[in-house]
């Protein structure tokens, strides 16, 4: 079977795809997580490599069929787990267009509409951070890839022999800092950039799970006179585990006090500065020197959709451009190649979902969407301060709350949560998780399909009740 199929075997394919994607997306506000636990398996698949051709629609009929019925769905309501959304529709058929399309980003060259369109969603971006005018940016794969880059970033800026000659020229070890509980991203970096994992100062949290100050300003203090060269602090706007935001105007005031880079991660709540009302969450992001954003996480596109931003555009050149003559020129052009400013050559175009959703929704549903998981995660935090069962655990910032079963021992409550959870999760039907924040326990609920409900929330409240009253008593 030839690759180029037929008119009427396309079309047959395609309504087959947009019936099932449908059914899909009307499921969600009534569909299980995942499978009931005695029904999970993760073993790995045994099939033998496909020889020779087979029918394309049964094929695609029995693998939809099978992600449906054995799969993990992140989009339904009852997904209370990590930064992973219900994507909007139109993100999907931006996505199914973009795999059709397949333009190539890495020159202007070959994507002069594509590129147009991922610079125009960029200056968007920046023009809600509060960047009008000197700014540059680029689409990422996630989180990851942009706070690597914004290591990159700041590592150029600060040691500018670097990129060329190597970290081993710097007349000192460079040295970073994060708090205690940013993102793993920032220790792979480190090592990747080739500065060493153990070049990432984690800085104490204060009480209220930010990333302190004070002993921020000591850290640096005392790796300047160890001779140590500091040059980045990475703030976060969202932390993974409980959803804090740095004090990001005082992180600022000591970065410039020390004429440090500040990067700040923001893939999850840096979504925040899409709503009016509730902009001053994330204040003072404005100040940084560079952002990673995550649409994939809190503005609900599909996977993959990071971002890294920066109000310095000449470090972008300057960390990842690379002269190629085999890469076609356009004449004339006025705006830069996308692999001169970024690590990716080759590149799909992850903008076109989160343009295509505000072009049809606009601004004002991410205001609607951003205001009403506020509200749904506000609501559940009160009703854990009422509880008989649990106490709140960290303060609650954004979408993500922390709570803790109480009446427990400390060295008790892994054990007691990892039961709450494996009883609240048994069945499938919903999913919540355990983590440790600032070298606790705690359990973690987020807020973050859009089609979750008050509805949800209160079935979420009977199952953890349910759960708690399988414990055994404690005086």
């Amino acid at each position: 079977m030839r690759f180029d199929l037929d008119s009427e075997t396309r079309r047959k394919l395609g309504y087959q795809l947009i019936d099932k994607v449908d059914q899909y997306f009307a499921s969600l506000p009534h569909r299980a997580v995942q499978l009931p636990a005695d029904q999970r398996t993760y073993g790995p698949s045994q099939n033998p490599l496909p020889e020779s051709p087979e029918d394309p629609a049964a094929v695609f009929d029995e693998i939809c069929r099978e992600m449906v019925d054995l799969g993990f769905h992140v989009p339904s309501a009852n997904y209370f787990g990590l930064m992973n959304p219900t994507p909007t529709y139109v993100g999907f058929l931006a996505e199914a267009w973009v795999a059709a399309l397949n333009p190539q980003l890495a020159t202007l060259a070959r994507s002069q509409l594509a590129s147009k369109i991922e610079l125009e969603t960029v200056r968007w971006m920046a023009e809600r951070i509060g960047w009008a005018e000197n700014f540059g940016g680029t689409f990422t794969s996630g989180g990851n890839e942009a706070n690597f880059s914004g290591l990159a970033l700041a590592l150029a800026a600060k040691f500018p022999c670097a990129i060329e000659d190597g970290v081993a020229t710097i007349q000192g070890p460079p040295v970073a800092y994060a708090s205690a509980e940013s993102h793993h991203s920032l220790d792979k970096s480190a090592g990747l950039l080739g500065i060493g994992r153990r070049a990432l100062r984690r800085i104490a949290l204060d009480e209220n799970l930010q990333l302190d100050p004070t002993q921020l300003e000591r850290a640096i203090e005392e790796d300047l006179r160890a001779g140590r060269k500091p040059f980045c602090v990475v703030a976060t706007a969202g932390t993974t585990s409980s959803g804090i935001v740095d004090d990001l105007p005082a992180i600022s005031d000591v970065c410039a006090r020390h004429g440090l880079w500040l990067h700040v991660d923001g893939a999850y709540g840096a979504a925040a500065v899409f709503s009016n009302k509730h902009r001053d969450l994330v204040g003072g992001i404005e100040l940084s020197d560079s952002i990673t954003v995550d649409p994939h996480k809190w503005l609900a596109v599909p996977f993959a959709a990071g971002m890294i931003l920066t109000r310095h555009p000449e470090a972008l050149e300057q960390a990842f451009s690379v002269a190629s003559p085999y890469m076609p020129k356009a004449a004339g052009a006025q705006l830069l190649d996308n692999s001169r400013i970024s690590t990716q050559w080759t590149r799909r175009m992850n903008s076109l979902k989160l343009w295509l959703t505000l072009r049809i929704h606009g601004r004002q549903a991410y205001e609607e969407h951003i205001d009403r998981q506020l509200r749904l995660a506000k609501s559940f935090a009160e009703w854990i301060e009422k509880s008989q069962a649990f106490e709140l655990a960290a303060p609650r910032m954004l979408t993500i709350v922390n709570f803790r079963v109480r009446r427990h021992r400390p060295e008790d409550l892994a054990k007691v949560h990892g039961q709450i959870v494996d009883a609240v999760t048994r069945d499938g039907r919903r999913w919540i998780s355990d983590t440790i924040v600032n070298g606790k326990s705690v359990l973690r609920m987020m807020v973050i399909s859009y089609l979750t409900e008050e509805r949800h929330i209160r079935a979420l409240q009977q199952a953890l009740e349910a759960a708690a009253e399988t414990l055994p008593r404690v005086s």
